[in-house]
């Protein structure tokens, strides 16, 4: 039985990758984020600590922060993942799940990183078709916000949206139905992996550069 680290984004890729280990010999040990410090949000996808807090409860396993600086030069970034990867292995981890489709820059960059660290690189979803992969994501009950879009390839009005068959229907042609090019990026919020949904509302609309948010809240939960 391998015992994996799981990076964790919150996003409905992470999530997926998580799922596909049921049944395997992977057992995910661990979820890891990395959050900007001055915001006290995912990186890129500008999700709040609390809601990958309440992701992590529902799911059952451990959450592990890694805080990064704004703005984080890429050595900073590197130096932080080598702790990281330095606390795995005491703790008996010997894999990392990685929820990347097809970027092959993206893995051949994750696989120089963990290289010598004695951890091994795992891409559960790695390759399927993506239009496949966001239908079969939706039969088996994830569901999703859109947390963040680029507007160089979605209008604005797509932030905040649920991702669903009406969304995908509504993507341009050019968009990749998972957005693994960047187009968006989600926000799970129920699914199979959860032992209960987490209570999420939209909140206001920002603009930062080229990319639309769509603020997610937690409202009070009971659990």
């Amino acid at each position: 039985m391998k015992h994996a680290l799981v990076s964790w984004s919150g996003g409905k890729d992470c999530a997926w990758a998580l799922e596909r280990l049921r049944g395997s010999d992977v057992e995910a040990v661990a979820l890891l984020t990395t959050i900007n410090e001055h915001f006290d949000r995912v990186a890129m996808h500008g999700v709040r600590r609390e809601l990958i807090e309440q992701q992590a409860r529902s799911i059952g396993v451990p959450l592990w922060i890694a805080p990064l600086p704004w703005p984080c030069s890429n050595e900073r970034y590197e130096e932080v993942m080598s702790g990281v990867c330095r606390r795995a292995i005491e703790a008996g981890i010997d894999s990392v799940v990685f929820g990347d489709l097809f970027l092959e820059d993206i893995r051949a960059y994750r696989e120089r990183m963990l290289a010598g660290t004695g951890l091994e690189p795992l891409f559960p979803v790695w390759q399927i078709p993506t239009a496949e992969l966001a239908r079969e994501m939706l039969a088996r009950g994830l569901r999703a916000r859109v947390a963040c879009i680029d507007r160089r390839a979605l209008d604005r009005s797509f932030a905040g949206r649920e991702y669903d068959s009406s969304f995908l229907a509504d993507l341009p042609a050019a968009c990749d139905p998972c957005g693994e090019n960047g187009e968006f990026h989600s926000f799970v919020y129920d699914g199979p992996m959860f032992h209960y949904p987490i209570p999420v509302e939209r909140g206001e609309f920002h603009e930062d550069g080229n990319f639309t948010f769509a603020d997610l809240l937690c409202p009070v939960s009971s659990h």
